[in-house]
């Protein structure tokens, strides 16, 4: 039972991280096709409020896609046979955990901006 236990938990943890990537490979194309094909002409103004929406909607992927991760790695460690592999789970997520706070700080900080329409500089 408990190997059936450890099976699932590998099989969910791998799907789990496939959703994330998923997610952030998505969030990429959708950044590169906005920054690739103008719909309009914009103005050096508008441009930069532009760039900011595209790096503020990636930002928003990436934190998807982080958060699928570190719930991969939550999942990984109901299996983790040793204190070793929990510790390196647990250095991963602590890595995944502030990587995710300063990316949330940054689109925060940015969002702010972009809803005051305060032009900005790249």
């Amino acid at each position: 039972m408990e190997e059936l236990f450890k099976q699932v938990a590998s099989w969910i943890a791998l799907a789990v991280e496939m959703a994330a990537a998923l997610l952030i490979a998505y969030g990429a194309l959708e950044a590169i096709i906005s920054l690739l094909i103008p719909r309009r002409r914009f103005e050096k103004a508008n441009l930069f409020h532009k760039r900011r929406q595209i790096f503020l909607r990636f930002g928003v992927w990436l934190l998807l896609g982080l958060e699928f991760e570190l719930a991969a790695d939550i999942v990984r460690s109901a299996i983790s046979p040793t204190w070793s592999d929990i510790g390196q789970l647990g250095a991963i997520a602590a890595i995944r955990t502030v990587l995710n706070y300063f990316l949330e700080r940054d689109v925060s900080e940015f969002g702010e901006t972009v809803k005051e329409g305060a032009p900005t500089e790249a």
